[in-house]
């Protein structure tokens, strides 16, 4: 007989509590195991329990979701899977403040506009914590990263404010390379990526030489929010890509939702195209880094970071192919360890590092000798 997955809900409304446990307890793999109505309640359920996932409302009394998933993640890393109605629209930056305290998976709570019958919108939790809670969590720092009144001494830290690298920060490896004439860094990441990309962003000068486009999994309504966040913390300015404009030098492109955005050329002019019948994840890595090896070759980087799933690892394997030097983080600081390793299977991967050493490892590799990419 197979042992159930147990759950925590947390929600500070019993007709929430009410409705997440009858949904997750229809399914025979789960058992809610505690209920809390606030974050406080939360961290002291996880540690006592010792749940394998925590479905959790951010907008809670006595201590806030946010500080709970940060206290939880740093003192009992348990999957987490944020079920709220301030997470989308508007309010999309709670979700990344979230993602990067290192909860797993966002998911919004119906709204009035919304069709579904709770039978529809309960499969949904149900799929999505069959999801999260098979995920191998790490430990994630306590730190605040929130944007209001500035950043926290600790948030500037990390960010490299100034675009120098933070004191006491990770040294590039010995062996990485510098490569001339490179014109683009392009970087992949799923589940646990927002997180990841703060740590490898916040590492670039602010008179990076080449442009930067990132993929990041997201739901539709949620990459407007990623890149908003992102631009309030790292030194180069962050935007949401658009067809038919260029990537330039000194800026971080993120790949808009419903789509693939490909390079067309090596003047880095950029399409958006519908995704491929059956396509999964959209945007797609494999679909941006093959346009990439086809336009740039040897003049790009690419990286791909945690995520679950092998998005990337066909698109990273064709730019090596190419002569584009790559990069996978490795799997001790990876959320989830499904893309690099399907890369690292593939013979992709050029260097595989741990986290904190891949923003200083590029700055290696970035730094202009005897040219500078035009």
């Amino acid at each position: 007989m197979t042992i159930p997955m147990t759950v925590v809900v947390v929600d500070d409304s019993a007709v929430q509590r009410r409705f997440l446990r009858g949904a997750i307890d229809a399914a025979p793999e789960f058992d809610v195991v505690g209920e809390a109505r606030n974050g406080k309640e939360a961290i002291a359920l996880v540690e006592r329990l010792r749940p394998h996932a925590v479905v959790m409302d951010l907008d809670l009394p006595v201590m806030g979701g946010v500080e709970a998933i940060e206290r939880i993640m740093a003192t009992c890393a348990t999957p987490i899977l944020v079920y709220s109605a301030f997470v989308a629209g508007e309010d999309s930056q709670n979700a990344l403040e979230a993602l990067s305290a290192g909860a797993v998976d966002v998911l919004a709570k119906p709204g009035p506009q919304d069709t579904g019958t709770l039978d529809e919108y309960a499969e949904t939790l149900r799929r999505r914590l069959r999801m999260v809670s098979r995920i191998r969590v790490i430990t994630h720092p306590r730190g605040r990263l929130r944007t209001s009144g500035g950043l926290t001494g600790e948030a500037k830290s990390i960010a490299g404010v100034g675009g120098r690298r933070p004191l006491g920060a990770t040294p590039p490896p010995e062996d990485i390379p510098t490569r001339d004439g490179v014109k683009l860094l392009v970087i992949g990441a799923s589940t646990g990526g927002p997180h990841a990309l703060l740590s490898v962003l916040s590492a670039l000068p602010v008179d990076l030489p080449q442009a930067v486009l990132v993929v990041q999994h997201m739901a539709e309504g949620f990459i407007g929010g990623l890149a908003s966040w992102l631009d309030q913390l790292v030194p180069l300015p962050v935007s949401v890509g658009e067809s038919g404009r260029r990537l330039e030098p000194g800026t971080v492109t993120l790949a808009p939702s419903g789509g693939n955005l490909l390079v067309q050329d090596d003047r880095l002019r950029v399409l958006v195209t519908p995704p491929e019948p059956g396509q999964f994840h959209v945007p797609g890595i494999d679909a941006t880094m093959s346009s990439v090896a086809s336009a740039l070759g040897p003049d790009a980087v690419g990286v791909l970071l945690t995520g679950m799933g092998r998005d990337g690892a066909a698109g990273l394997l064709a730019m090596r192919g190419r002569g584009a030097f790559t990069i996978g983080q490795d799997e001790a600081t990876s959320a989830v360890y499904g893309m690099p390793a399907a890369a690292a299977a593939l013979n992709a991967i050029d260097r595989q590092l741990p986290i904190e050493a891949i923003g200083p490892a590029l700055c290696e590799v970035l730094r202009p000798t005897s040219k500078t990419p035009r």
